[in-house]
């Protein structure tokens, strides 16, 4: 009798472009569910991205209301241009999250290396941005393009977010 092959566990792979606080959300949302779910996941930060694990811009990104077509209230360009109103838009979002009772993002990168995601921090880029190895938080791996579709490719699901 043939012993059974040990199931591989579902793997997601992640790609997070933009570095606004209501595009933070999607990748550490979708990882962390799908860790909890006993799946593998990795997110890939690439360009903005970037500011999601930067030490010292995670704790402080924003909501550009400036032409920004899912704000739930219109804000005519003119205003949204104005000063102190990224700050508004990302004070009602934040005031959203606390409500939905979701973690900041902070917290969602502490449970996301608690959890093992794989987050990588694209090398191409990283010279791109003007950031360093020392401007990531702990935990992060640099890792070029060829070695990220690696682990895409054994994915079951790959989303550029």
């Amino acid at each position: 009798m043939e012993a059974a092959t040990p199931k591989k566990p579902r793997r997601i792979a992640l790609v997070a472009s933009k570095g606004t606080l209501d595009q933070a959300y999607p990748p550490l949302i979708l990882a962390t569910t799908a860790a909890s779910m006993g799946w593998e996941a990795g997110i890939f930060f690439t360009f903005y991205g970037l500011d999601i694990i930067h030490k010292k811009k995670h704790t402080k990104l924003g909501v550009p209301p400036l032409g920004n077509p899912a704000m739930p209230v219109s804000i005519p360009n003119l205003i949204g241009a104005l000063p102190g109103m990224t700050a508004m838009a990302t004070s009602m979002m934040k005031g959203w999250m606390e409500k939905a009772k979701l973690p900041t993002i902070p917290e969602f990168l502490d449970m996301a290396k608690e959890m093992d995601i794989k987050l990588f921090a694209c090398s191409t880029t990283l010279g791109v941005m003007g950031i360093t190895p020392d401007d990531l938080i702990e935990g992060v791996d640099i890792a070029g393009a060829a070695a990220f579709l690696d682990f895409a490719a054994d994915s079951n699901i790959q989303l550029f977010i």
